[in-house]
């Protein structure tokens, strides 16, 4: 299958996997132990129904959003996804690239294979930094600082990984750090050429913002309690929002008392995200949180969701239960791995149109006007 003939996320998916060493694509793809919350994210979405109405003039679309004082051109953005550039050398410019052609938010990983301040240029004013709170405050300090030197005017202050998530994945494939050839690795490298002589052009793929604490890292234990706090409290989130100067939103959300907690606390927003169901494997699907965290902020921040977004009609979906926004993290990294920067470009080509092919079909010329109307539930009779 060539990359223009993918006519899903799910496509792109399987030319990932052909494309990719499996080390690679299964830590892109993988989740938490038995994957159980992976699954759940994508099936609980497709479990919401939405009722079309129809004698409607749907002949203009309208799918712009506005965020913190910003019009996107569409209500869907590029989550932020460590070390991307190995799923396909040169992907965080790519994707930075891409955000600013098609006037979309992009978030940008603290553990991005690029410098922070490059992608922020490529993505010309709509790069959020995402942070990892480091249990060395001065690691974090940096951070924020470079952020702020480059234009970052959001910061995404991920809190839902304080003890590393274990996924059964990247232990069978031999993960581990420093980074060593088994003869597993060895033979995934030689079945997959084009991979192994592309990377090999490029520079091995690193976290490049963390490059002084790789270097003195000895475990990748040690390196994941360095890069992230395990003692994350609630003073260390009022000291953050007092530092940052931006709009700060939290990621990871799922507690609607922690929802109301980070709104008093002075947070412009908040996402709602189990990780994709990278960390723990037991916990309900982001939008299975979600109307109770509506519900519980009542419109006064906006919200935004990540975790089982495949399809345009999922961020409708979000929509319709309160979310203002969704941000798609292995979409895109499989559109990466499946054919780089084509197939960056085909992923968001696929979701944005069927976001707006939904639109059309369900009788909703505006996506701001998406609301509770469109679900079929138990109260509409539907079921």
């Amino acid at each position: 299958m060539r990359i223009n003939n993918a006519a899903s996320i799910s496509d792109l998916r399987e030319l990932a996997r052909g494309r990719l060493p499996r080390f690679a694509f299964d830590m892109l793809d993988g989740g938490a132990e038995d994957e159980s919350n992976l699954r759940q994210n994508v099936e609980a979405l497709e479990s919401i129904k939405l009722i079309p109405r129809y004698f409607v003039d749907v002949s203009k679309l309208a799918a712009e959003t506005e965020i913190f004082g910003r019009r996107y051109a569409l209500p869907f953005g590029i989550a932020p996804v460590g070390m991307l550039n190995l799923f396909w050398p040169g992907t965080d410019l790519a994707l930075a690239r891409l955000a600013a052609r098609e006037n979309i938010m992009l978030g940008v990983s603290a553990a991005a294979s690029t410098e922070l301040e490059a992608v922020a240029e490529a993505a010309e004013g709509r790069a959020w930094f995402q942070l990892y709170v480091s249990g060395d405050s001065t690691l974090t300090d940096r951070l924020l600082a470079r952020a702020r030197s480059a234009s970052y005017e959001v910061l995404l202050v991920t809190v839902d990984c304080p003890v590393p998530g274990k996924r059964d994945r990247d232990i069978r494939n031999g993960l581990q750090l420093p980074f060593r050839i088994t003869p597993r690795i060895f033979g995934d490298l030689v079945t997959h050429p084009r991979w192994s002589l592309a990377t090999r052009a490029a520079g091995k793929p690193v976290a490049a913002n963390y490059k002084d604490v790789l270097a003195s890292a000895r475990s990748l234990a040690e390196l994941q309690t360095t890069i992230i706090s395990n003692t994350l409290m609630w003073d260390d989130l009022e000291r953050l929002r007092g530092k940052w100067q931006g709009k700060l939103l939290v990621k990871g959300i799922l507690h609607p008392e922690d929802a109301r907690r980070c709104v008093q606390l002075g947070c412009d927003g908040l996402v709602i995200s189990n990780h994709g169901g990278r960390q723990a494997g037991y916990g309900p699907a982001s939008i299975e949180a979600l109307p109770a965290i509506a519900e519980a902020v009542n419109g006064a921040v906006p919200l935004g969701i990540d975790s089982g977004v495949r399809r345009g009609a999922d961020v409708i979906r979000a929509k319709a239960l309160g979310a203002d926004f969704a941000l798609l993290g292995r979409a895109f990294g499989y559109g990466a791995g499946a054919g780089g920067t084509e197939g960056c470009q085909r992923a968001f080509d696929i979701v944005r149109m069927e976001l707006l092919r939904a639109l059309g079909q369900l009788g909703q010329p505006s996506f701001a006007d998406v609301d509770r109307s469109l679900l079929a539930t138990q109260d509409s009779g539907w079921f």
